[in-house]
């Protein structure tokens, strides 16, 4: 007597079919998470008042790249990682070798590269020299001998007969200052993380409907 099973359909071309499907799934939610942490870190970088050009620096990549994986991942970096931790973070940051912190004031301006201008920068910029000023309550000083103009930036003055020149608070100096924490970003990854076991069910019946 002979006996012959068949199995229709094939369950060995099912079940390939239903890894793929996995593969698709996960692959698809792996992403759609991805660009949610950028877009979520974007977000809160120019909400923060930190500027678009520093959110830019948030980037996103998958893999593995170009073909689909139940192993699939995806990475979500900053361009400028340490200026984004010390925002995520609120950092004590401290003067090396006993020296002083220099924080601009308004009449300073800012830097031509953006961002906070440095003493050295400041003086070669307006032509003026800065002096030391100590103080023993508060932040000590570097002040400049010049005017302020319409925007309230210190600048050389034209005047021949000292007419109008002041003495301009241009730095604080600090031997330490508290960066305020602005940044939260592991509640943004926090969130994908919990909806990704989510995402990647809604993708893998939404392959199979398809």
């Amino acid at each position: 007597m002979k006996l012959q099973l068949d199995i229709t359909p094939d369950l060995v071309a099912m079940m390939a079919a239903e890894i793929k499907a996995g593969e698709r799934a996960v692959t698809a939610a792996t992403r759609e998470a991805g660009n949610s942490v950028k877009s979520a870190w974007r977000a809160q970088i120019t909400s923060a008042g930190l500027g678009q050009r520093l959110a830019r620096t948030i980037r996103s990549e998958q893999f593995p790249k170009g073909k689909p994986s139940l192993s699939a991942a995806a990475l979500v970096w900053s361009k400028a990682p340490m200026i984004i931790n010390a925002h995520d973070t609120g950092p004590l940051i401290r003067a090396h070798n006993g020296f002083w912190l220099a924080i601009p004031t308004e009449a300073a301006g800012k830097s031509r590269r953006g961002g906070r201008i440095t003493p050295g920068e400041w003086e070669q910029r307006s032509g003026l020299r800065l002096r030391f000023v100590y103080r023993r309550t508060g932040p000590s000083l570097l002040v400049a001998e010049g005017r302020l103009n319409t925007r309230g930036r210190a600048v050389a003055s034209r005047s021949k007969t000292g007419r109008g020149v002041t003495t301009v608070p241009i730095f604080l100096l600090v031997p330490q200052v508290k960066l305020p924490k602005r940044l939260d970003l592991a509640r943004d990854a926090a969130r994908a993380q919990e909806a990704l076991p989510g995402a990647i069910v809604a993708n893998w019946v939404e392959g199979k409907i398809g």
